[in-house]
């Protein structure tokens, strides 16, 4: 579970499938109000008020986004707390957790990994070539490389195989397709792969 703190009152979290097997939770499961899932989320709350100070106290928008390949991101926005809507208005008289969570739930079956070293993207862009062509958008953004696939780009019997390419040179990334389009800057807009392995010689 990685947390990252977006803005003064929105963090990101981010969570492999690995993290919700070992806490007995599907996908499927993330946007139903069961035990387990509330469990989680009192424990991601936790782990952002002790790693950033992150107070979770008031209503909460809660954004889900399912990436197939890597796992769940998590966007938490705090809202403006209104002790009016709690009685007298005295502290003592709040609930210990008032979460006033609203969950919308968005599916992406974006490829998305990112790699520090531009040498390393060159190894992996020769690799992936054998498996995809006219494929790939690259971004920069936070001092790392984004590589970019849609699921259209990949044909499905290759798809495990590119997944295990990517994660052997890169990490599954948490940031959105849509965040990198805002914040980041495109360098290879379309068939990076392609573009990457004609202008630049694998490592000997």
């Amino acid at each position: 579970m990685k947390i990252e703190r977006l803005s003064h009152d929105k963090i990101r979290i981010f969570l492999t499938f690995d993290d919700l097997s070992e806490r007995g939770i599907q996908k499927e499961d993330m946007w139903q109000e069961i035990p387990k899932v509330h469990e989680l989320f009192t424990e991601m709350m936790d782990q952002a008020y002790s790693e950033l100070g992150f107070d979770a106290t008031g209503p909460l928008a809660v954004e889900v986004f399912a990436l197939p390949a890597q796992g769940m991101v998590v966007i938490v926005t705090r809202g403006k707390y209104d002790p009016q809507q709690y009685g007298s208005g005295n502290e003592d008289d709040l609930p210990e957790e008032v979460y006033e969570m609203e969950v919308t739930l968005e599916q992406s079956d974006s490829i998305v990994y990112a790699f520090k070293d531009f040498e390393v993207l060159i190894e992996a862009a020769h690799m992936l070539r054998q498996h995809v062509t006219n494929a790939g958008r690259l971004y920069s953004y936070k001092d790392k490389w984004f590589l970019h696939l849609e699921p259209d780009e990949v044909d499905s019997t290759k798809h495990a195989a590119l997944i295990a390419l990517l994660a052997e040179f890169g990490e599954g990334s948490s940031v959105t397709p849509a965040v990198m389009e805002e914040y980041g800057k495109v360098i290879i807009p379309e068939q990076a792969i392609d573009v990457i392995c004609t202008h630049f010689k694998r490592q000997d």
